[in-house]
């Protein structure tokens, strides 16, 4: 492979979140988010977000391992809830310092800072102020806390994202806080949460523009490639509606200011259409992403049901289950037989990530970045200190050179940072479930001596990135 398939300013790094990886959950003056609230209700099961990996006491020791592996971008996210405890509040200088910190250690050892300024962790206190996205106040807060980072932090971190992964996040009842029994006050509710992001991520991007000189915002969105059962039209037009549902109308109201026709039909017909100002159209419409952040992790398949052969009228609607209701039918989540999957399910496609990234580029026409992409496995340290992962090597070397053949095919690909830099905290699976470089000796109920070890896919990985992509 010859290194001229990545253009010589590629940026090559790895990526984490705050609540996945810090610890440190309430010190100098850090508040409570939902992620660590619903941390806390596993901690029984799997660790949670009260140590987790403990960056926050490791940092120094942390970014010196990533200089060494040779990293030129580090995409973390910034706490709301360590910058401002209750979310519109007072503002925390001990998270503000904290940041600061992290950003002049990356710049000092020559990696980009690549921030995320909401990864799933509203500040709790505005869940119980306001419900969280559900009151406009929350779009606000948000827009506050954003400009705090950017004025703070923008003349040396030039790359934001917004949310990460807004258009799953809101399908996660647990995510958004939605504890409705009934099916259609929830999915109200999670339409008007929906909407309220969107709002707050137009706002975010009209100030970072204003104040972050030659600043680069926009969205890391969960991609869907979604192929059909068979070749039947209703089966690759439910194919079609479930990426559509999934990820495009969110990333159509990024790039457009409004929804798309065929989501504004299906909220019209479930009768969820949420509140949208007036004044919100100008700000929704100017607020231009400067690129798109791709996470890809797995492909999905879909055939399609009559809606009168199946469920009552928007049963499981707008979520992730195994029937998703759309304005022509459903669409059922199905096997597809031709990929292997991993140990706890996800299907391996390499090829999907070439798909998904020239279909994004050539609608959207604006810059990607892969910020997270890896392989969830159960790593075992063996007896000579060491972590053989030639799994994660394999399944890391297919994707970047789908990343390489999408690059061939035009697209204007900016970087690769797969997930994760280090092992971190996993939302289901604790520390049984690892994607890092770097095994933290941790296990869920033992903290051990938490030392880092460089995994066999680290040494990998330092080589790709000396040579360019040359040597896979």
């Amino acid at each position: 492979m010859k290194n001229d398939r990545f253009p010589p300013d590629f940026l090559w790094g790895a990526s984490s979140s705050a609540f996945q990886i810090e610890g440190g959950w309430d010190e100098d003056g850090k508040g409570k988010t939902v992620a660590d609230y619903n941390s806390f209700k596993k901690s029984e099961r799997q660790a949670d977000s009260k140590i987790a990996s403990d960056f926050y006491h490791h940092w120094k020791e942390d970014i010196a391992l990533m200089k060494e592996l040779g990293l030129t971008m580090y995409r973390f996210s910034i706490a709301w809830a360590r910058i401002i405890p209750d979310g519109d509040g007072e503002v925390n200088e001990q998270g503000i310092t904290f940041y600061s910190q992290i950003i002049d250690e990356l710049l000092n050892n020559g990696i980009e800072p690549f921030v995320t300024l909401y990864h799933f962790d509203l500040p709790y206190a505005l869940v119980e102020r306001y419900n969280g996205w559900e009151n406009r106040e929350c779009v606000y807060a948000f827009e506050r806390y954003a400009r705090i980072c950017f004025e703070a932090f923008g003349d040396r971190v030039k790359y934001w994202q917004v949310h990460n992964e807004q258009n799953l996040m809101i399908r996660v009842d647990e995510r958004m806080n939605i504890n409705e029994e009934t099916l259609h006050r929830a999915d109200k509710l999670r339409a008007q949460m929906d909407y309220h992001m969107c709002l707050a991520h137009a706002f975010a991007i009209r100030a970072c523009h204003e104040i972050v000189t030659d600043g680069k915002i926009g969205p890391a969105i969960s991609s869907t490639c979604t192929y059909p059962l068979t070749n039947k039209p209703e089966d690759v037009w439910a194919a079609k509606m479930n990426d559509w549902f999934k990820t495009e109308y969110c990333l159509e109201m990024h790039m457009t200011g409004e929804y798309p026709g065929y989501y504004m039909r299906y909220l019209k017909k479930r009768d969820i259409v949420p509140v949208m100002l007036e004044e919100d159209k100008e700000i929704l419409k100017n607020a231009k992403m400067d690129y798109i952040a791709v996470n890809y992790y797995r492909t999905l398949c879909a055939s399609y049901l009559k809606e009168e052969d199946t469920h009552p009228k928007g049963e499981r609607a707008f979520r992730g289950n195994e029937v998703d209701f759309d304005q022509y039918g459903y669409f059922r989540d199905e096997k597809n037989e031709n990929l292997a999957a991993t140990e706890y399910g996800a299907q391996i496609d390499p090829m999907g990530l070439r798909i998904v990234l020239n279909e994004y580029y050539r609608k959207y026409r604006v810059p990607l970045i892969i910020t997270e992409n890896g392989l969830g496995a159960v790593d075992v340290l063996t007896n000579d200190g060491k972590i053989h992962d030639e799994y994660r090597i394999d399944y890391l070397r297919k994707h970047i050179e789908a990343c390489a053949l999408a690059v061939e095919d035009g697209v204007e690909l900016m970087g690769y940072s797969p997930w994760s830099v280090m092992d971190l905290l996993s939302s289901h699976q604790g520390f049984k479930k690892r994607y890092g470089f770097i095994y933290v000796n941790r296990e869920d109920h033992d903290l051990k001596d938490m030392r880092r070890i460089p995994k066999d896919s680290y040494y990998w990985y330092q080589n790709v990135i000396r040579t360019n992509g040359e040597e896979l």
